[in-house]
């Protein structure tokens, strides 16, 4: 495998790591000297099924660059599969030093139409298939630190534009992913101790997941020009967040489309009126309309351009 060797050493997990995103992940890993631990479930664009296939091809095809990868075939959204996931990575490679979150799925509805279950299952994938191998990771990382062994590990979670600003007909996935910026945060100040790193992404490319709900936007360029969707155009970043390079850089937000990098600023203080004593209604309202007036015009929400 060809690369700078930046990741030489280091062991890495990826989740939803069979397709889209994942796969150009783990393959950009292992080409910079990661071994490679490639977690799929193997289940359709909607969640349902499973196979043990995705997982395992990326993994041989890592191998037959010349790498060193493993498959793993556990749903990270259950106790058992997120913990087998650390232990996948200790039983083969003797270490874990970077998780890069990023399985999920996709079951758009507008919100009138948007049942309990598809809510519950959109939550379960994104939200707590972060929050599942963030916290099995995190005390085996806890752990080799209370026993003098303080590790150099980072966290790479997947969030989205759709977290940042909404996405019309998204409300379940825009959610999720705007949980997963608030998990990032928490998990950047209770870790920084035990010395891992906790950073996010949102990024824009072409996977299962937005090539039909953005089918424009994501259409593939003419030959010969540049692929601005293309997944492989995210990866430098992650790969880069997974390094002992990035020593220092821990609880930001990303944003990684074609060749262009954002560091995203989250929520800040704007105008603010204080009158030292309770507002009356009508009050509030007129001190709101002057602060709004003051203040910023917000993005618009995805689909509503």
């Amino acid at each position: 495998m060809t690369g700078t060797g930046i990741c030489t050493g280091r062991v890495a997990a990826v989740t939803g790591a069979g397709r889209g995103l994942g796969r150009a992940h783990a393959l950009a890993l292992a080409a910079e000297g990661a071994r490679v631990v490639v977690n799929d479930l193997g289940v359709a664009p909607d969640g349902a099924g499973s196979s043990a296939g995705p997982a395992q091809q990326v993994a041989d095809e890592i191998r037959a660059r010349g790498g060193r990868a493993v498959a793993h075939t556990g749903d990270i959204t259950t106790t058992d599969g997120a913990a087998s996931l650390v232990a996948t990575a200790l039983d083969a490679f003797g270490r874990l030093d970077t998780l890069v979150n990023n399985a999920g799925f996709l079951r758009d509805r507008m919100l009138v139409n948007l049942d309990e279950d598809d809510w519950d299952a959109v939550i379960r994938v994104h939200l707590k298939g972060h929050f599942l191998p963030l916290r099995h990771a995190a005390a085996h990382w806890r752990a080799e630190a209370k026993a003098g062994h303080t590790p150099d590990a980072r966290i790479i979670n997947t969030s989205s534009g759709a977290g940042l600003l909404g996405s019309v007909g998204q409300g379940n996935y825009s959610a999720a992913k705007a949980g997963i910026i608030g998990l990032t945060l928490v998990a950047a100040a209770e870790l920084a101790r035990y010395g891992v790193q906790i950073n996010a992404l949102a990024p824009a490319a072409r996977t299962r997941m937005t090539e039909r709900t953005f089918a424009g936007t994501m259409a593939a360029p003419a030959e010969g020009e540049f692929d601005a969707m293309a997944p492989e155009n995210v990866s430098p970043l992650v790969v880069w967040l997974s390094s002992a390079d990035s020593a220092g850089v821990t609880g930001r937000v990303f944003e990684a489309e074609a060749g262009r990098i954002t560091v995203m600023e989250g929520w800040r203080p704007g105008p603010t009126a204080d009158r030292k004593s309770r507002w009356t209604p009508a009050g509030a309202g007129e001190a709101a309309r002057e602060l709004l007036a003051a203040a910023g015009t917000p993005q618009p929400v995805y689909g509503a351009r």
